[in-house]
C-alpha cells in the first residue's frame, strides 16, 4: 500500500494528474500497478486523508490539490486535532496520576498488554483509542472523557494513518507503557512528560509523512520501479 500511495502521490505532485483531473478507474489502476483492489483502496483513502483527492460516489476520484498541507481525519484537520490533544490530554494525564484507582490501572495495563500482542492494525487502532479514553476516565472528570469521545473517530483515523505510513505501533506501545508507569507511580510530573513525549512523537511522524517529497517516491514504471 505504501508503494502504491507513494507512486500516486508523486504522480499528482509532479503534475501527471492536475487539479480537477479524474484518476483512472480502480480496475485500470489495479491492472497498471499490478495490485489487488483492497490495497489500491487503502492507498486511495490515504490520498484523500492527505487532502490530495476527493472521492465522489458513482463518479470516481478527483485531484483537488497538488501538494500535501494538512491531512484531515474525519471532521478535523490534523493541526486542529493536535492542538486540542496537547491542551487536553497532557493535563488529563497529570490529573489521572493523582486520581487513578487500582481498577483504572488494571484496565490500562490490560489494554496495553493486548496492544503489545496485537498484530492486526485495525484491532490495534481500536485498542489505542480505548487506551486514551481510559486515561481520561482515570482523571475522574467526566468532561475530559466526553471530549475524547467527541474526537474518538478522528483519533482512530489518525492512528491508522500513522501506523500504516509511519510504522508507529511498537514505538507507541513503549510510549503508552511509560504513561502507565507514571500513573502507577502517582507522579503528576512524569505523567505529563510521558504524554507530552507521546504527542511529540505523533506529531513528528505526521510531519515526516506530510513532508515526504517526490524524491523519496518512485516516479516511473509503477510502484516497484
Amino acid at each position: 500500500m505504501e508503494a502504491v500511495l507513494a507512486y500516486l502521490r508523486a504522480a499528482i505532485e509532479r503534475g501527471d494528474y492536475e487539479v480537477g483531473d479524474k484518476l483512472p478507474s480502480e480496475a485500470e489502476l489495479c491492472r497498471t500497478l499490478e495490485v489487488s483492489r483492497p490495497v489500491l483502496r487503502e492507498a486511495l483513502r490515504a490520498l484523500q486523508t492527505m487532502g490530495l483527492t476527493v472521492s465522489k460516489t458513482g463518479k470516481g476520484t478527483f485531484v483537488v490539490a497538488n501538494a500535501v498541507e494538512d491531512p484531515t481525519f474525519g471532521d478535523y484537520a490534523a493541526s486542529d486535532l493536535m492542538e486540542v490533544r496537547r491542551h487536553v490530554e497532557i493535563p488529563v494525564a497529570g490529573y489521572a496520576a493523582v486520581r487513578r484507582t487500582p481498577e483504572d490501572l488494571d484496565h490500562l495495563t490490560h489494554l496495553l498488554e493486548r496492544m503489545e500482542r496485537e498484530t492486526d492494525t485495525t484491532s490495534w487502532v481500536a485498542l489505542d483509542t480505548l487506551f486514551h479514553l481510559a486515561v481520561a476516565q482515570a482523571s475522574q472528570n467526566p468532561v475530559f472523557r466526553r471530549v475524547i469521545e467527541e474526537i474518538r473517530d478522528a483519533l482512530a483515523r489518525q492512528s491508522a494513518f500513522l501506523n500504516e505510513l509511519g510504522g508507529r505501533r511498537e514505538q507507541s506501545n513503549r510510549e503508552h507503557r511509560a504513561i502507565i508507569e507514571a500513573l502507577t507511580d502517582g507522579s503528576e510530573l512524569d505523567a505529563v512528560e510521558a504524554m507530552a513525549h507521546h504527542l511529540d512523537r505523533v506529531e513528528t511522524t505526521l510531519t515526516d509523512i506530510v513532508r515526504r517529497g517526490r524524491t523519496d517516491s518512485p516516479t516511473e514504471g509503477g510502484p516497484e520501479a
